[in-house]
């Protein structure tokens, strides 16, 4: 049965959310999954008011699970989309459903562990349980029921050769897939740590889209992690509590779904709005180019950014206004000079206010030497410092702001990620063109 009622066209096809329902592409013990005919390369995930475990032979309705679900899951991956992770989620539909990009799924579950607990202590006798893992441990599981999702080595998937969507899965992608997991596990962590609770554990699946692209997919929602809030197991708020039930009462299942309520209450608060700003200073209207490079260089990483015009120099006192403006706004501030030839601007920030300064001159090919020796060469007791490129200067902003700052954090995270995948596959095209 569908969570919600759909309502029916003719007298074989059904609609929800306005979305006509092709047919049915696969049914789980939670889920259903329809094609969407007029949505081509789409699909509609439709979750079920069903709380299961041991593969299903423990399973149980609970009524108002799927909502819960849908709004949990919705919130993760906007999470994860805002941190620029590529996945299939595309947005909620009804209160039960969302959409998706249509996957051919990796038949493997990836785990990520941060503490020891659960099944990884029967697995590993003699490990203490909360032993942390530094970084990360990452397992994986091939998905089969009926044997219990066996664990599987790296060179067990390699070796499967899985075609999906014309791509093969091999070393390359398991390597992309890893380091995805990582980061989906560190971004989660850092958003619950922000409430006060540790994410101990979690499980995530990637699926083919009809690109070729790997991206992270099916639900995330209180199914997939341990959850402690304050660190502590005795409080925790995932499935673990139902798994451990010997037997199910309605009042064992309304803590369970209490639990569940909490968990997608907290998720409203995981992400914030930035207190976050960078501004950047400049000597003269004449240097607009150089640091609008730097303020688009600060929106791609998520950082709000300001461009103000003053003189160290010849407007000494509007300077330290503009410091004062900022230093009693309340936002985070980090302040970029922009100033040639003789940079008395970061030295004069630098020496009058306790935020982070960094000098980013605008260099000229006739006068480099001294344009850049005029931001190093500041005076003792000013903790100013300098770079030359505005991509550095956003980013060394971005990396200060990451201190504090879940969503900054993330982006930046997942700008390592991206390299990394560029940098693989840029290698494997070369090495196929080579061969």
């Amino acid at each position: 049965m569908l969570a919600v009622p759909v309502r029916r066209l003719g007298s074989c096809s059904a609609s929800l959310e306005g979305y006509k329902l092709g047919k049915l592409l696969i049914e789980g013990k939670t889920k259903q999954v329809y094609d969407l005919p007029d949505f081509p390369g789409h699909a509609l995930l439709q979750s079920k008011d069903r709380i299961t475990a041991g593969d299903g032979v423990k399973a149980h309705n609970l009524a108002g699970k799927a909502a819960i679900s849908n709004r949990t899951n919705a919130k993760v991956f906007e999470i994860l989309n805002a941190a620029g992770l590529k996945t299939a989620f595309v947005r909620s539909c009804g209160e039960t459903a969302f959409i998706a990009r249509k996957c051919e799924m990796v038949p493997i579950e990836w785990v990520t562990r941060r503490l020891a607990t659960g099944s990884f202590l029967k697995r590993h006798p003699g490990v203490e349980e909360g032993y942390r893992f530094n970084p990360p441990c990452q397992e994986t599981f091939f998905k089969d029921d009926a044997n219990h999702d066996p664990q599987w080595s790296e060179a067990q998937i390699v070796a499967a050769k899985f075609t999906l969507n014309g791509l093969v899965i091999g070393q390359d992608e398991v390597d992309i897939m890893r380091r995805m997991t990582l980061t989906v596990f560190e971004v989660l962590e850092k958003a619950w740590a922000a409430r006060g609770c540790a994410l101990i554990d979690m499980k995530i699946e990637f699926g083919v889209d009809t690109q070729g692209e790997i991206v992270l997919s099916d639900i995330i929602d209180s199914d997939s992690w341990r959850l402690w809030p304050s660190g502590d197991k005795r409080l925790m708020k995932d499935k673990q509590v139902y798994r451990n039930l010997s037997t199910v009462t309605q009042a064992d299942l309304d803590v369970v779904k209490r639990n569940f309520e909490w968990v997608a209450e907290q998720l409203e608060h995981l992400a914030p709005a930035t207190n976050s700003m960078v501004v950047v200073l400049m000597g003269s209207p004449s240097d607009d180019e150089h640091c609008k490079k730097i303020a688009k260089c600060c929106k791609d990483l998520g950082v709000p950014c300001q461009l103000r015009v003053s003189s160290a120099h010849k407007g000494t006192e509007e300077t330290l206004k503009i410091v004062a403006e900022y230093e009693g706004s309340g936002a985070k501030v980090v302040f970029v000079a922009v100033a040639g030839r003789s940079n008395g601007l970061g030295p004069v920030l630098s020496g009058n206010t306790t935020y982070p300064v960094i000098n980013c001159p605008p260099v000229k090919s006739d006068n480099v030497a001294q344009d850049v020796w005029s931001s190093l060469n500041v005076p003792s007791g000013l903790g100013c410092t300098t770079v030359v490129y505005p991509e550095a200067a956003a980013l060394a902003a971005a990396q200060i702001h990451a201190l504090h700052d879940v969503a900054v954090w993330s982006r930046l995270r997942v700008k390592q990620l991206n390299n990394f995948v560029s940098l693989k596959m840029a290698d494997k095209k070369m090495r196929v063109l080579t061969l």
